[in-house]
Formats: structure tokens, sequence, C-alpha cells
């Protein structure tokens, strides 16, 4: 099996190359995804998250995801107590579906904050980590045409580690400035002088 992260800021495109990644091969598993299963009604993380921060953030008797993000990025301490919370129960998801997959699996995993993870030596064993980079103006642009404001995109970039720490963790540096065209040519020309052979082995 072939382990590959996929990384970088919010709004640097990890979905995207998530997907083009897949057209590839790749079985993708995302860590956001993952969150929200550990969140749901029922399971260990919501009773933990809900006895720490109130019925407040209930909608209907859900987590309301926009109530709690208000919550946890104005608030460092909150957001580190959220984390403490779901990334054992994450992580545990994603060894999990892992071990069900054949053994030759090439898999990409989404994970927003590998670097952060990585800080607090819960790494897990990757055989590469892509990094997307892009600028930080051009991230808020595309939150913002995500429905964030200003102000919560810019909040959300600045709870998350800087370009320069996701560097130091990189294996691949990606760049996605460009359009959607050129990042799929630069993960296709990635793909083939990396995984392709290790596939054909």
């Amino acid at each position: 099996m072939i382990l590959i992260a996929l990384t970088g800021g919010i709004g640097s495109g990890k979905s995207r190359a998530a997907a083009i990644l897949e057209e590839f091969g790749a079985h993708s598993i995302s860590a956001d995804t993952l969150a929200r299963e550990v969140l749901e009604r029922g399971e260990n993380g919501y009773n933990e998250v809900v006895a720490h921060f109130g019925d407040e953030i209930l909608n209907e008797g859900q987590i309301d995801r926009k109530k709690l993000a208000e919550i946890v990025f104005s608030d460092s301490k909150q957001l580190a107590v959220l984390e403490s919370i779901t990334h054992p129960l994450i992580r545990a998801k994603f060894v999990s579906e892992t071990r069900s997959l054949p053994e030759a699996s090439v898999v990409v995993y989404e994970i927003p904050l590998l670097a952060e993870s990585i800080s607090r030596q819960k790494q897990l064993d990757f055989d590469h980590v892509i990094v997307l980079e892009s600028k930080a103006e051009i991230r808020i642009n595309r939150l913002i045409e995500r429905g964030l404001s200003t102000k919560e995109a810019q909040l959300r970039i600045t709870n998350q580690h800087s370009e320069e720490q996701r560097k130091k963790i990189a294996t691949h540096l990606i760049n996605n400035e460009g359009s959607p065209e050129e990042l799929k040519d630069a993960l296709s020309q990635w793909w083939s002088k990396f995984i392709s052979p290790e596939i054909a082995k």
C-alpha cells in the first residue's frame, strides 16, 4: 500500500487535487469527512464535544458545525480542546478504513492539519507528503467564493500553521495558484514520476 498525505492551508485546493488523484487510480479519504462522522449523534466525539461546549452548539439535536466553528476559530484554547477530542477519533477511523482496502491500493489522505498533528507527534507514516501552495490572498478569495466572510476566512487561516511550517513536512511541493488544468498537469507529472514506477514493481 502506498500512503500519500495531501495537505495545505485552507483554500489551497486539496479537495480538487484529491479528486484528480482519484482519476489516476488512487483511493481518496477526507479527514474533513471523518471529522463530520465522529461528531454525528451517538458517536463518542459527539458526546464529548457537547459535554464540553454545551447545548448551545446544537440544532435539532445535531451539532451545528457553523456555531462550533464560530467558537473555536475565535479562541485558540477552545480549538485545542476540540482537536484533542476529535483528532484521535479521526485517526482511528482512517486506520480502520485503510486496513479494509486491498494491500496494493494507493491511498490519498486529504488532511488539512497534518503539520499541526506532526507538531504534537501524532503523525502517521506516509510514503509521500504533498503540500499544495497558494498565496494567502488567493486562498481568501476562494473561501469567500465558498460563502465565508473575509473575517471568517482570515481567522481560519490564522489558526493554521504557516506556509513555511507546512513546507518543512513536505516531500513534494505543488503550486496551485493557476487553473484547474494546470493543477491536473502538475499532479499528472508527479504521479508519473513517483507513483507509476511503484505500481509497476
